[in-house]
């Protein structure tokens, strides 16, 4: 009696996860077709095995115990493709082939429940601490770990207790006169076994949950057009890179961009052409700069990167760098095939000034190359750094 309440509710559970998993469906997020099913799979599973004496043993049995394995397959191939790695079906299935020779001999060749246990739980715990390496291996950049890791530690803990499961009906006399006796071993074993997946399931809701709210940020963060920095994220980090740079001592500079008659290049090739060429330069821009740089789009065709642990000579030689870059990129499209170059101004931060000043002695640089012909940086210099340089 106590069996069946308990393969109920964890039946309900379960229910109630792939409905929740199952609402997730249209946000696209890799790996939560795999987690339904997994959750389908112990839909089949536990009353399979709470109906045990009333179907036929080869139900309540081997198909059980393989569609219950096999939904744990489901779910590590979920947690793959989740963490953008290849699930590698053949294996998976090639695991559960053996499994199931296993099992089938244990059945129909020797009847013997006590080794059924110990391979079933020896397969489990494998797979679940597969699940909880693959997790913490492929947490993903900048992302909130504890969903990550609470996941990882419950696949890992739910691996030691199958250990132990297997462990003590391996090496000792099955507990109780018969290996499946309502004894308080065997019922503190069937609670854990059976909220494996609903505990798990709340593990991947949790990590898509991180991952939806990733990409709405992403999305924020982002200027839709061209997948640059918005003007507002840009701002906050870098008054996050002043900070830092006042803590580590290290130069910061800026290089305010903008692309050359910028109008004649909508006029000429229209608006798609245009907004075509702020995405190729977008994409130029990101190859070229290094890891840490902060890049982004300030309004129309005006750009600005921040450069930390680099000072006006090193601007200007990344800024140079861009300008060649763009003044040999072709643009091809439907429009035809478009040439531009780009005008930038270099200004290198002094500690206590604003990041609106810094910008705008950026800007005055910008304005100051593009009135000397544009396709060329140039760099501000600071009334003191002029004081300075006469009076050497």
């Amino acid at each position: 009696m106590l069996t069946t309440s308990l393969l109920a509710i964890t039946s309900l559970l379960s229910f109630m996860m792939l409905l929740i998993v199952g609402s997730l469906l249209r946000s696209r997020v890799a790996g939560v077709r795999e987690w339904s099913l997994a959750n389908v799979a112990v839909l089949v599973a536990l009353p399979l095995f709470a109906l045990r004496g009333v179907v036929p043993d080869f139900l309540s049995i081997p198909v059980a115990n393989l569609t219950l394995s096999g939904g744990l397959l489901l779910y590590f191939a979920g947690c793959a493709r989740f963490l953008g790695r290849r699930p590698h079906w053949p294996a998976l299935g090639a695991s559960l082939g053996v499994l199931t020779a296993a099992i089938l001999f244990f059945y129909y060749g020797i009847d013997n429940p006590q080794l059924r246990v110990v391979i079933v739980s020896a397969y489990h715990a494998i797979w679940l601490l597969a699940v909880s390496v693959l997790i913490l291996r492929h947490v993903p950049p900048r992302r909130q770990r504890y969903n990550y890791w609470l996941t990882a530690a419950m696949a890992a803990a739910f691996s030691v207790a199958h250990i132990v499961r297997g462990a003590i009906f391996g090496w000792t006399p099955a507990p109780g006169p018969e290996v499946f006796a309502p004894t308080l071993f065997n019922t503190i074993m069937l609670i854990i076994g059976t909220i494996v997946m609903p505990a798990m399931t709340m593990g991947a809701v949790l990590m898509i949950h991180d991952a939806m709210l990733a990409t709405a940020e992403e999305a924020a963060n982002r200027d839709y057009l061209t997948g640059a920095l918005s003007r507002k994220h840009f701002d906050l980090l870098a008054r996050q890179e002043m900070v830092r740079a006042v803590a580590r001592g290290w130069p910061l500079s800026i290089v305010v961009i903008d692309l050359d008659h910028f109008k004649s290049i909508n006029d000429t090739h229209g608006h798609a052409g245009g907004d075509t060429v702020l995405r190729e330069f977008v994409k130029l821009v990101r190859d070229s700069l290094r890891e840490g740089d902060v890049f982004g789009r300030l309004g129309g065709e005006e750009f600005a990167v921040l450069l930390p642990g680099t000072d006006t000579a090193g601007a200007i030689r990344i800024a140079e760098r861009l300008r060649t870059q763009a003044s040999r990129h072709l643009v091809a499209g439907p429009f035809g095939v478009c040439h531009y170059t780009l005008s930038g101004g270099v200004a290198t931060w002094v500690e206590r000034e604003s990041l609106e000043a810094l910008c705008m002695r950026a800007d005055r640089a910008l304005y100051a190359a593009k009135i000397s012909g544009r396709n060329l940086v140039l760099s501000d210099v600071l009334p003191s750094d002029e004081t300075a340089s006469e009076a050497g």
